[in-house]
């Protein structure tokens, strides 16, 4: 059995990005040919994503099956094309009992390619943009010190990485009542709170992917009382609200570090510290702030500020009545 390579790579360290460099180990491959789809084919065909295009920070347009990132043959064959056959293997099956059986490293992996392979589209266009971002992600000294982090585990992709004691992400898995959502393919991301979601069928997973699993413990009482339930679609979006706030008010970057490596190991282990002494976890909950989170989500709704925060103690909600009971909502329908 061969010895695995246990070293790892940071092309944040001196800024080494450009399209003839491997997405996860640094070597160099022949642009033209040496590439990985960002949404894997086996997602294009299933949903049929083809022609489906994304804006990007530059206003450029890209469609999904262009989304592609240098990547050589070994980390395709050995680490990125395992990956998406474990998880088109669930997918095929489908439901959230066949998502809930897949172990949290893979989901964590799977969701953190797609992120960061939209990142990395985002930064090799800012070489050569459109037109400037306001805000580019290669001038934000503070996003690139949390992307370095994020790197540092997103290596288990490659690298075999045992987390002591502690899930780099928290992650979510909700059910949709298919019968009041027809779309069958979403997704959306927050790049500067590496927020990710994307809805499979009746499936939605939602994951803030550098948090140690912080916000999935603050969620703890809001993500039981929806378990066993399919949710109306209006649900789902202010379940994915909160969470996309509280990432916002997410006020801390884990460390993490490489315990040394001894002859014979197979694998590297990482253990974790966040600084909570010399600042808050999150910043202030502000029902303000919580309700344009709102608004964004429920865009399909077409609900406005006036109508989310009427009263100002406590926002609207489809999750929970008024006493803060658990709710159950049959029909909502979407204004034409």
């Amino acid at each position: 059995m061969p010895t695995p390579d246990l070293t790892l790579y940071d092309p944040f360290d001196g800024m080494r990005f450009g399209r003839h460099i491997c997405f996860l180990c640094g070597l160099p491959t022949q642009p033209s040919v040496d590439t990985v789809s960002v949404l894997a084919p086996w997602l294009l065909e299933r949903y049929q994503l083809h022609g489906r295009q994304m804006r990007l920070l530059d206003q450029s347009v890209v469609s999904f099956e262009d989304l592609r990132v240098p990547c050589c043959p070994r980390c395709r064959t050995q680490a990125v094309e395992p990956l998406e056959a474990k998880v088109a293997a669930v997918a095929a099956v489908g439901g959230l009992a066949s998502w809930q059986q897949l172990d949290e490293q893979t989901l964590f992996l799977w969701l953190a390619k797609m992120y960061y392979g939209i990142l990395l589209t985002e930064l090799l266009t800012e070489l050569d943009p459109l037109i400037k971002p306001e805000y580019p992600l290669s001038e934000n000294g503070q996003m690139l010190s949390k992307l370095q982090s994020f790197y540092q585990v997103f290596q288990a992709l490659r690298v075999p990485i045992v987390f002591e004691d502690f899930n780099p992400a928290s992650v979510f898995m909700l059910e949709v009542a298919p019968e009041e959502d027809t779309l069958p393919f979403e997704y959306d991301d927050d790049l500067s709170t590496m927020m990710f979601s994307i809805k499979l069928d009746d499936v939605v997973l939602v994951a803030c992917l550098l948090d140690n699993g912080i916000i999935r413990q603050a969620m703890r009482r809001v993500y039981e009382d929806v378990q066993g339930k399919a949710l109306h679609p209006i649900q789902v979006a202010e379940f994915k609200a909160r969470v996309y706030y509280a990432a916002y008010l997410f006020n801390v970057v884990p460390d993490y570090y490489v315990r040394a490596v001894k002859p014979g190991d197979t694998h590297l282990v990482y253990d974790t510290l966040i600084d909570d002494v010399t600042r808050e976890i999150f910043n202030p909950w502000e029902n303000t702030g919580y309700a344009r989170s709102l608004q964004e989500m429920w865009k399909r709704w077409r609900l406005e500020l006036p109508e989310i925060i009427r009263n100002p103690a406590q926002p609207l909600s489809f999750l929970y009545t008024e006493v803060g009971e658990p709710r159950t909502i049959t029909s909502y329908p979407v204004p034409e």
